[in-house]
């Protein structure tokens, strides 16, 4: 097992407070690999092997009809002292109200709590009743770029080599574990992400007309990187001969997130100094999702890195949104805590350079300023701007 420090730490920061760490994210992200490192580490810091509770969930391993009495009752029996017990609760969104379950024995016992889902039952909304104020969400992505690294170390392949490689793969830990042709790959890809698509939205919310919605996903990803509405997508559709209503787009794009396939960045107002609430964007959980679907095609290459950029800035804690500096777009504005960074992203160099500085430029602030770039040979600044090579970037402590 490939330890990911970034998960084991927060989870580390984490331990013993009163609240229920909620590990939330798209299907054969780690997500259960990361409850193993926890149980490991509870161990290596002296916490007895039977103070600690691991329950997997899984549709597989449940019998029919589990109710979250059943869920609560099969854990209370394996209390059976007044000591701390660690409850690690794998895929907890199989049980309809977990969330009763969760916070009784939250309540009723000396627990510490830990739960993975990958689907909308972990979505905040949908826990706040009765953990409101009570739980703290951890998202959980696809591999980082550096973590990708550590799982080819054995391949001695140098950074570019893997940054490439990091870009058409993606970073599922099933496809960066293995040895896998591109073709073998997409083919992994493409099984997980029919496995969201059919048991957490399709299953879930009754839907019939596949076909439309096989197409309405397929616009999303061929736009990745770019704003679009609700009303695009109908207007898109009825060119095409077919006919899907504004809510029925709001209600497919609301069910992908909720499922961890897509999130949102919205529009920022640096004049105005407000959130927006149109023409945002949509990044995808992996960019090897896009690809499953699509194909590679090296002239996609410059909106996956958009992808990539934004995941990394969310993982190191920062609130992403698209930047609008009157007319001019900004590619991402991050938010961490009272920091704040801008950042341009564009292929090469010589093709986008002046546009993506001088957008920079335009912002009257000291706040740092980047353009990155799959340029190898950047450096320096401009200006103030600061121009970075794509892995040094990404594999950046901060900014």
């Amino acid at each position: 097992m490939i330890i990911r420090p970034y998960y084991l730490g927060l989870l580390r920061t984490f331990r013993d407070v009163p609240l229920v760490k909620v590990l939330a994210g798209i299907r054969r992200c780690g997500k259960s690999t990361i409850l193993e490192m926890l149980r490991d580490d509870l161990l290596e810091s002296n916490v007895s092997a039977d103070h600690i509770i691991s329950m997997r969930y899984t549709s597989e391993e449940l019998d029919d009809g589990m109710t979250d009495k059943d869920m609560y009752k099969s854990i209370k029996d394996k209390i059976t002292d007044n000591g701390r017990y660690y409850l690690l609760l794998d895929e907890i969104q199989e049980i309809p109200g977990w969330e009763k379950a969760v916070n009784s024995l939250l309540e009723n016992a000396d627990t510490d709590i830990y739960v993975t889902g990958s689907n909308a039952r972990l979505n905040a909304g949908e826990i706040s009743t009765y953990l409101s104020g009570r739980y703290v969400s951890i998202p959980v992505f696809p591999l980082s770029f550096a973590e990708y690294i550590t799982f080819q170390e054995a391949k001695d392949k140098v950074a570019k080599e893997l940054l490439h490689e990091y870009i058409r793969m993606g970073g599922f830990p099933v496809v960066a574990s293995g040895s896998f042709d591109e073709g073998t790959a997409y083919q992994i890809v493409e099984g997980i992400y029919h496995s969201v698509i059919t048991s957490d939205i399709i299953r879930r919310h009754n839907i019939t007309n596949f076909d439309l919605f096989n197409r309405v996903v397929k616009y999303i990803v061929e736009n990745v990187g770019k704003t679009f509405s609700a009303n695009a997508i109908v207007k898109f559709l009825k060119g095409e001969g077919r006919s899907l209503s504004v809510e029925s787009v709001y209600n497919y794009l609301e069910w992908l997130e909720k499922a961890f396939v897509i999130y949102r960045c919205q529009r920022y107002d640096l004049q105005g100094k407000s959130v927006l609430k149109t023409q945002e964007k949509f990044y995808l959980a992996d960019a090897s999702l896009k690809y499953c679907i699509m194909g590679f095609n090296p002239k996609s290459v410059a909106a996956m890195l958009e992808n990539i950029v934004y995941f990394e800035l969310r993982r190191k804690g920062y609130e992403v949104y698209i930047g609008k500096n009157e007319t001019k777009e900004i590619d991402f504005v991050a938010v961490r805590r009272g920091e704040r960074i801008y950042v341009q992203v564009c292929r090469n160099l010589p093709e986008g350079s002046d546009r993506e500085v001088a957008n920079l430029l335009e912002i009257r602030d000291h706040y740092p300023k980047y353009v990155v770039t799959l340029d190898e040979m950047a450096g320096g600044n401009i200006n103030g701007v600061r121009i970075v090579y794509l892995a040094d970037f990404l594999l950046r402590d901060a900014y």
